[in-house]
């Protein structure tokens, strides 16, 4: 007689939950809001339990790339923003994420990095947040499902 174990459930970090609004899910990634609307900052988490970008397969890194590659077009579609900054670190929430962040000269804390530089704090409408959910979908046929926080 075989035993079959219940997979376990993909779980997000308890900090990226408390910092951000959940939006939906593409192929690999769920894909989240940072609450604070100062900056256009989302935070793509894949569904893995590696903790470095590097130690991903190939074929893995090329598509989260692809999800991050479309955030940010559409981030530059939508906001009047100069640059798009990118990054994995992991320094505070070991879980794999990476941030893309909407940049622009007129911004809060220009030309600083956004962590720990970013005093203002304006939250999301529940109206705002609607509208940017219903956007990916259209555009990137984000996957809207249950808050993995739930």
């Amino acid at each position: 007689m075989t035993a079959y174990l219940p997979l376990l459930q993909f779980q997000i970090h308890q900090q990226l939950l408390a910092d951000c609004h959940y939006l939906g899910k593409l192929s690999l990634c769920h894909v989240f809001l940072n609450k604070n609307s100062t900056v256009p900052w989302f935070i793509l988490v894949p569904e893995t339990d590696a903790t470095d970008f590097l130690d991903l397969p190939g074929s893995q890194r090329a598509q989260i790339m692809n999800e991050c590659v479309q955030i940010s077009r559409w981030i530059k579609q939508h906001y009047s923003i100069s640059r798009i900054n990118f990054g994995a670190i992991g320094n505070i929430v070991p879980q794999l994420h990476l941030h893309v962040i909407g940049r622009s000269i007129n911004d809060a804390c220009w030309p600083k990095p956004v962590w720990g530089n970013l005093d203002v704090h304006k939250d999301y409408s529940t109206d705002d947040i609607k509208l940017i959910r219903q956007q990916l979908v259209t555009d990137h046929e984000l996957v809207i499902g249950d808050d993995p926080g739930c």
